[in-house]
C-alpha cells in the first residue's frame, strides 16, 4: 500500500518518467531552424568510419523537436534518436522552435525552400564521411515537409524520404470532407480572416485539439492510473505522452491558411501538385525511395490518407507502405513502434543502401 501511494504521488507530481535527453550538440542556431546532432563522439566516429548515411529528423509543425527523443532509456522504447543510434546511424534534428504573432508570415515555402535545405547542407558539412547524402525522416506533417522538400529541391542530396503517419489525402480524414463542403464556396475566407487576425493557431488550441482526438484516453486516465500502480512502465509511458501534449506549440498564420486552402479545400496534396504563389511542388516527381507507415487506429491520420502515397509516388525507384496498428504517436514511439515501425525503417534503409 505504501509503495502504491508513493507511485501515485510521483504520477501526480510528474516525477515518474525520466526527464533525460540523449547526448547532443547544437551545430547552428537560427530562428526556426536550430540544428542539433545526437550521439557521442565515439558514435559519430563509428558512423563516419562505416559510411552510414545520416538521418535528418524533420518534426511536424506545432510539435516540438523532442518528439523524436521522448524519455530515452525508458522501456518500451520511446526515443527514435536512441533507435537510430542503436543502428549505428547519427541522427540530426531541425528544431523549428515556438511561433508567435511575429511569425505569422511563415509559409510552407519557408520550410521546404530555406530551413530544411540549409539544414541538409549543414548535416553533410558536419558529417563529412561516406556518400554526400541524407535520409529525411518525418512524422505526421514532418513527413509532408520532407516530401515537399524532396519535390521542390530536386538537386538536394536526399537519398530517401521516410514518413510515419503522414496525411496525403485530406478527403479521407474526417471531418475534412464536411469542412470542404461548408467552406468550399468561399474558399475558406471567413476562417482565413480569423487566422490572419490571430496570427495563426495558438498553442493552447493545438494542445486541446490533440487531446480531443483521444478524448476517451483523457476520461479513463484516473481509472488507468489506479489500475496500473504496480506497472511502472505503463505509467511512465502515460506521463511521457502527457508531457508531450503539454509542450505542443502553435502554427504560423500563413501555414495555417495554406493547410486549410491548399491541403483541405483544394485537395492539392491528394493530386500531388501544390501551388504556393509562383512556386509549384510536384510530389509525383519524387524519384528517391519513399517509406510510409499508417494505422487504422490512428485518430488523426486515417490509414487511407497515409496509404494514398502509393498512388502518388509512382516515379519513385522504391515506394513501400506498412500498416502498423496503433495510435498516431504510437506509430512513432512506444512498444508497437519498437516492435514494428522501427524494424521496418531499419530494413528499408538497409535495402536502399544496396541501390
Amino acid at each position: 500500500m505504501l509503495s502504491d501511494l508513493r507511485t501515485l504521488a510521483r504520477v501526480l507530481t510528474d516525477d515518474l518518467a525520466p526527464s533525460s535527453a540523449s547526448e547532443s550538440v547544437v551545430l547552428s542556431e537560427r530562428p526556426h531552424a536550430k540544428l542539433i546532432r545526437f550521439g557521442s563522439a565515439d558514435q559519430l566516429r563509428a558512423a563516419r568510419e562505416s559510411g552510414q548515411v545520416p538521418v535528418l529528423l524533420v518534426p511536424p509543425l506545432a510539435v516540438p523537436a523532442h518528439c523524436y527523443d521522448l524519455a530515452p532509456g525508458a522501456q518500451p522504447g520511446n526515443s527514435v534518436v536512441e533507435f537510430l543510434l542503436g543502428t549505428g546511424t547519427v541522427p540530426y534534428v531541425i528544431d523549428f522552435g515556438d511561433v508567435g504573432y511575429a511569425d505569422r508570415r511563415l509559409g510552407f515555402e519557408d520550410y521546404f525552400g530555406t530551413f530544411i535545405p540549409r539544414a541538409i547542407g549543414e548535416v553533410i558539412d558536419d558529417f563529412r564521411a561516406g556518400p554526400d547524402a541524407v535520409d529525411l525522416m518525418g512524422w505526421s506533417l514532418g513527413g509532408t515537409l520532407s516530401l515537399m522538400t524532396a519535390a521542390a529541391q530536386r538537386d538536394l542530396p536526399i537519398r530517401s524520404v521516410i514518413t510515419v503517419g503522414t496525411p496525403l489525402n485530406y478527403q479521407k480524414i474526417e471531418p475534412y470532407p464536411l469542412l470542404r463542403r461548408l467552406l468550399g464556396p468561399t474558399q475558406g475566407k471567413p476562417v482565413t480572416y480569423l487566422l490572419r487576425a490571430l496570427g495563426g493557431i495558438p498553442s493552447i488550441a493545438v494542445q486541446l485539439a490533440y487531446r480531443a482526438s483521444s478524448w476517451d484516453r483523457e476520461l479513463r486516465k484516473p481509472q488507468y492510473i489506479l489500475a496500473n500502480l504496480r506497472d511502472t512502465d505503463a505509467l511512465v509511458r502515460m506521463q511521457v505522452i502527457d508531457r508531450f501534449q503539454n509542450s505542443l506549440p502553435g502554427y504560423p498564420g500563413k501555414v495555417s491558411e495554406q493547410m486549410l486552402v491548399n491541403l483541405i479545400l483544394r485537395d492539392e496534396i491528394a493530386r500531388g501538385e501544390l501551388h504556393f504563389g509562383s512556386v509549384t511542388v510536384d510530389l509525383t516527381s519524387i524519384t528517391a525511395p519513399v517509406f510510409m507507415a499508417g494505422s487504422h487506429r490512428d485518430a488523426i491520420v486515417s490509414h487511407a490518407a497515409a496509404e494514398h502515397g502509393l498512388s502518388l509516388f509512382t516515379d519513385s525507384v522504391h515506394a513501400e507502405f506498412h500498416t502498423v496498428e496503433t495510435s498516431h504517436l504510437g506509430l512513432l514511439t512506444g512498444a508497437v513502434a519498437e516492435q514494428e515501425t522501427w524494424p521496418a525503417i531499419a530494413a528499408f534503409r538497409e535495402e536502399i543502401g544496396h541501390y
